[in-house]
């Protein structure tokens, strides 16, 4: 019995089968995203959706690409999510402590050198005092 060419795993027949991932330029992204962008009725988007053929993950991923690769191109109007300002917040709060650390230790350090710098003015005094038969 002959076999079936498209059932051979390696087969060229069954790559041909394989539907073929769509990619879509630089422009293109950023065209689809000022589309969305500019949607403001209900509806519009899931409109645009349809059109190209994409689906919202498609606009998130995107977005963050977006973000990443033009930041110059982002919309200045747009709110920060829940979960970016919990992580901006967070990253805040990790600063603030490394700052109060970095504060701690130069007040220690000035403290230090205060310290030395009056063992230094008293080491001079004590040279330089008339008891010991220097002159000043």
């Amino acid at each position: 019995m002959p076999t079936n060419p498209a059932s051979t795993p390696d087969s060229p027949a069954r790559d041909a089968l394989r539907p073929v991932r769509r990619r879509f330029s630089d422009r293109e992204k950023l065209r689809i995203l000022e589309s969305a962008d500019a949607c403001s009725r209900p509806g519009e988007i899931g409109l645009l959706l349809r059109r190209e053929g994409i689906y919202t993950s498609h606009l998130a991923n995107g977005r963050r690409w977006r973000m990443r690769a033009h930041p110059d191109r982002v919309p200045a109007g747009t709110a920060p999510t829940e979960s970016q300002l919990r992580h901006e917040n967070a990253r805040l709060e990790r600063e603030v402590a490394r700052l109060r650390l970095k504060l701690e230790h130069a007040e220690k350090l000035h403290l230090l050198q205060r310290r030395m710098a009056d063992m230094m003015e008293e080491i001079d005094r004590d040279a330089t005092s008339p008891g010991d038969g220097r002159r000043a």
